[in-house]
């Protein structure tokens, strides 16, 4: 960005200068956009109205991949909906989609091809991987892992420190081995510390206890706990998302 910045006595300041955001060509930004210090740009992305960025944060990174990468794909111009907030330090690859409404918290890491549903919070810290598809209202708190080709639908809550996972070998496997992330169905809940292994299912409404390690597929309304998790009861019709939401009583 070129130019002069002054203070309030006509004095050119070079440090107010410095701060300011610096952005890549044919970036586009909404009405009553809001930069903090440091901010970073890049080519084509997209900002809405009334969007939060605070200091430090980087939008628009290209990624740098291994060869051997199964996170290889096409890219598109990052996309930020109305009035989201990114969070001081957070970095959102090219190539995502973040709807109206959504918050990045501070140090979050959202990577390319990654869909986020409108009013969704991901907590300080959280990884977002590549080609994740994220439903609307979500609350994913602190440090939570997402493993690239995981969905979450729409109301799901992940607690602290949770983790998902992809690769049943762990990087032993052949090129062009699809390795499936979670796939997290509605108003399903997730503990503190649990572990979902790769391509395991959580059915709409169940409840994964804190510190369970998922390894199958838990049925809609189960309670799951332990190490490997198993169903201890059913959540009851007083704790579904229903009596919940807005407007109900």
């Amino acid at each position: 960005m070129t130019g002069h910045a002054s203070t309030s006595d006509g004095v050119t300041s070079d440090a107010r200068l410095a701060s300011a955001p610096l952005l890549g060509r044919d970036v586009r930004l909404g009405e009553r956009v809001c930069f903090g210090a440091y901010v970073v740009v890049h080519d084509s992305t997209i900002i809405g109205d009334d969007c939060l960025i605070a200091d430090h944060a980087v939008l628009g990174r290209r990624p740098h991949l291994a060869p051997h990468s199964t996170a290889a794909g096409p890219l598109w111009n990052l996309e930020l909906g109305q009035a989201v907030s990114v969070g001081v330090g957070t970095i959102v690859f090219a190539g995502a989609t973040i709807g109206a409404g959504v918050i990045m918290g501070d140090q979050a890491f959202v990577r390319e091809r990654t869909a986020v549903g409108e009013r969704t919070v991901i907590g300080r810290g959280s990884v977002v991987d590549n080609d994740v598809r994220l439903g609307a209202h979500l609350r994913i708190q602190t440090n939570v892992y997402l493993a690239g080709f995981s969905v979450v639908e729409d109301h799901v809550f992940i607690g602290p420190g949770a983790i998902t996972t992809n690769d049943h070998t762990m990087g032993r496997h052949g090129p062009g081995v699809h390795t499936p992330g979670a796939l997290l169905r509605r108003a399903c809940r997730i503990g503190g510390g649990a572990v979902i292994t790769p391509g395991v299912e959580v059915g709409e409404e169940a409840f994964v206890a804190a510190g369970a390690v998922v390894t199958r597929d838990v049925p809609p309304r189960a309670v799951v706990m332990g190490v490997p998790a198993r169903v201890v009861r059913e959540v009851g019709d007083e704790d579904l998302l229903e009596r919940w939401l807005p407007g109900r009583s």
